[in-house]
């Protein structure tokens, strides 16, 4: 072999040593970047923080900065920081999607979380889906949001609408003859959340022979509750279950009061849950007995509720009220962060993948999804006691013996 050859061959070993040196070096370039990346997590969100969805909005939007704060004291996600991105829809589905298509073109945020009520839910997920991203949302109980072939789509809530009620409807049903209802009313906001919740309790009370003899659905907006009101009394009917959101769910209230319009019976949806503001809204002399389905309570000894409840109060005082919307928009994060932790990634079919096989603990207890991601839980029944909400049923989970069997306003 000539001098020249020995030389070729050395050459080419060294090449080859320097070769595999650098895409060493550019490995452990790169796993110690990915281990020590301290840039945030952005999760972006839009929520109706103006509009006639307001109040539960910025609810949420507190539920959800509860959530930041407190995974950020126990280091974040995967060791970093979680950014939280808003903005508002306005309670408007065209603003919400142009906000959750924004989020992810312009924000370029690594994952959402979902706004509040169905009717922007429903648009919103489908633009999450068709980006391939997770979307997790507090609300969103329509049935229609998982009759879509959708896989990403997710609710930190324990059932779907029609069977939120259900608990309530069945102790109605099970009553004495002589102390359960002959006649109900159904008025309901054309809505894809209540108007199922009140379908459901129909269904239930009409097949304990409970008649109806008054249904009606308005428009969302809808000002002018006299004319739904004097209906309703024309019918005399002895329950009414109402199918609301807050603002028109406390014009009913009014309009009833008004028209000396007193069922024995008053189940409404939504708007009895926002706690101090519901009974500021309507007085609170009128709201006992009325009755409403529930999914979180402050006396709830479910993981990590008295620390949440505490933490809320700090962040936003004692005076403020913590109504459930906030409670599920945490449970939303507590959710996300248990798959992001589970999966060790932010790889978004793998999250999904992980959701739809595994229960997560959340401060409204476990929660688990089918392979359309329908929650397979169920709600609590709350009532307005002594100026304040108990939880009546189930019973394993109430905070009172006592079920008042009426509604009595002014008391």
């Amino acid at each position: 072999m000539t001098r020249r050859h020995i030389l070729l061959i050395v050459a080419a070993v060294l090449v080859v040593i320097g070769a595999t040196f650098a895409l060493g070096c550019g490995e452990a370039t790169t796993e110690t970047t990915a281990a020590t990346n301290t840039e945030p997590i952005k999760i972006g969100t839009s929520l109706p923080l103006t509009g006639a969805r307001s109040v539960p909005g910025e609810a949420s939007k507190r539920g959800y900065e509860v959530w930041v704060d407190m995974i950020n004291a126990s280091g974040g996600l995967l060791g970093r920081p979680v950014e939280l991105v808003v903005k508002d829809d306005a309670s408007d589905q065209n603003i919400c999607v142009a906000d959750y298509n924004a989020l992810i073109s312009q924000d370029k945020v690594d994952l959402l979380l979902g706004t509040f009520s169905s009717i922007l839910i429903l648009p919103a997920s489908a633009i999450a889906e068709k980006n391939n991203m997770l979307f997790i949302s507090p609300t969103g109980a329509s049935p229609e949001i998982y009759e879509r072939g959708f896989t990403k789509v997710f609710m930190s809530q324990q059932a779907l609408a029609p069977d939120l009620g259900k608990a309530w409807a069945e102790y109605i049903a099970a009553l004495p003859e002589s102390e359960r209802p002959k006649t109900a009313a159904y008025p309901t906001i054309d809505d894809p959340f209540c108007a199922p919740e009140v379908d459901g309790i129909e269904a239930i009370l009409s097949a304990a022979g409970i008649k109806t003899v008054y249904k009606t659905t308005y428009p969302e907006g809808n000002t002018d509750f006299d004319s739904i009101v004097n209906a309703m009394k024309n019918t005399n009917p002895d329950l009414v279950a109402h199918g609301a959101q807050f603002e028109d769910g406390v014009a009913m209230v009014r309009g009833m009061l008004k028209a000396d319009f007193r069922p024995k019976f008053l189940f409404q949806a939504t708007a009895p849950s926002q706690g101090d503001q519901y009974a500021d809204a309507i007085g609170l002399e009128n709201t006992e007995g009325i009755v409403d389905a529930m999914c979180h309570s402050v006396k709830a000894e479910t993981p990590g509720n008295a620390e949440f409840v505490k933490r809320f109060h700090e962040m936003f005082g004692d005076d403020t009220t913590l109504s459930e919307d906030s409670a599920d928009a945490y449970a939303a994060g507590q959710v996300l962060a248990a798959a992001v932790t589970a999966v060790g990634s932010l790889d978004q079919d793998a999250l999904a993948n992980w959701l739809h096989n595994n229960p997560v603990e959340t401060i409204l207890g476990t929660l688990s999804w089918d392979e359309a991601g329908r929650p397979q839980g169920s709600y609590m029944i709350g009532q307005w006691q002594n100026g304040k909400v108990e939880i009546i049923l189930p019973a394993d989970a109430a905070t009172t013996d006592k079920i008042i069997l009426g509604w009595t306003p002014g008391s």
